[in-house]
């Protein structure tokens, strides 16, 4: 985005990747369809010690820009949920549309081209390689963060950030599964492929969406959502009936279905192996009509706010973005340029701006790189 941006202004940009393709991460996404935007794309949808930073290149590169240019290209796409919009076909159409768009801008891309170092002098910036030397006015770093390694993800970044003072803030893995260990795994343990609808609470936000059991622990939507909020000790709760009242739906049950044992009304509002467990484990297993008024308060508040006691994450081999990365502190909002290194730009994941999970950090992207392509 950033060099289809620059080139369509007239600017002579080489796009210099490590990997042997580009758009490896573009490709994957969305189950191959590219959740490539999301609708309502907003400030507050964004993780970073400074959340007024994304504001400016949001407001400038709306997602109904970037939705101009894939109707533009001819490319089918459907809203799942939330505002968020996919590829009817492929990932693939998002990668060709803007290779094609870099070839129409006269952008030049050159892939399997590892950078071996970095120097800066009166003439501009000095780019090493193994393909050789690149020489620049302007240097924009896109390398993106450390989640999925195996895509090529790495540190590279930041070593440059670093390198020309830029001060980092610590990184972690977001949007990412949750790990259980010891009792609270054994307890979970047999329950692989259950999936319900939740509501995860932590630390003043809450997500409703789905939640998988897995063999190591939960992920599913509203995991990954609560994840960039947790960190190990945190209390983390599960609503296991959304939009119902607990309290009030016990007590139904135990004037409408007396007879009936507390699993059997409980499998009927979620998947029958869970509310197993959670008899034999928690709430007793016994007719509804036996429950007291003491029981129905525990058993809503258990149900209501199921205490999820995580041990960790899956890390960034699983993770979908990489929280924290350089301090916004000493980087323009406007052009994404560094106040301390005249003519660096820093864009996208790598910067400390975290998205939520359902295309928001793909519009990250494309907003950022979109500010920088019309500063450098």
């Amino acid at each position: 985005m950033c060099a289809v941006t620059a080139g369509q202004r007239g600017r002579l940009v080489q796009v210099i990747d490590h990997a042997n393709k580009v758009g490896k991460k573009i490709l994957m996404s969305g189950g191959g369809r590219c959740n490539f935007t999301n609708t309502g794309t907003t400030p507050g949808n964004f993780l970073s010690a400074n959340p007024h930073f994304c504001k400016s290149a949001l407001a400038r590169y709306t997602p109904a820009d970037f939705i101009d240019m894939v109707e533009r290209h001819g490319i089918a796409y459907h809203e799942k949920e939330l505002g968020q919009l996919f590829c009817d076909v492929s990932s693939k159409q998002i990668v060709r549309m803007l290779l094609d768009e870099c070839a129409a801008a006269g952008v030049q891309i050159c892939t399997d081209c590892g950078v071996q170092n970095i120097e800066r002098g009166t003439d501009g910036f000095h780019v090493q390689t193994a393909r050789g030397v690149f020489h620049s006015a302007s240097l924009v770093i896109a390398t993106g963060g450390l989640s999925i390694p195996s895509m090529g993800a790495s540190g590279f970044g930041y070593e440059v950030a670093r390198r020309f003072g830029h001060e980092l803030l610590p990184t972690r893995a977001g949007l990412v599964p949750l790990t259980l260990s010891g009792k609270h795994q054994e307890r979970f343990a047999e329950l692989s492929g259950v999936a319900l609808p939740v509501e995860a609470h932590c630390n003043g936000q809450s997500f409703r969406n789905s939640m998988l059991i897995t063999h190591r622990g939960v992920s599913g939507p509203a995991i990954l959502q609560i994840s960039s909020f947790w960190q190990p000790g945190d209390d983390l709760r599960l609503d296991l009936l959304p939009g119902l009242d607990a309290g009030e739906w016990l007590q139904r049950m135990k004037r409408e279905r007396s007879a009936a044992e507390l699993r059997t009304v409980l499998s009927e509002v979620i998947p029958r192996r869970l509310a197993l467990r959670l008899c034999e484990q928690w709430l007793g297993d016994k007719p509804v009509r036996q429950l007291d008024e003491r029981q129905i308060k525990a058993a809503a508040e258990l149900l209501s706010g199921f205490p999820l006691v995580a041990s960790g994450t899956e890390g960034y081999r699983t993770a979908e973005v990489t929280l924290g990365g350089v301090d916004t502190r000493k980087v323009s909002s406007s052009t994404m340029e560094s106040q301390l290194v005249p003519g660096l730009h820093f864009i996208g994941e790598v910067l400390d701006v975290t998205g939520w999970l359902g295309g928001y950090n793909f519009q990250w992207a494309w907003a950022s790189g979109h500010a920088a392509g019309n500063a450098v």
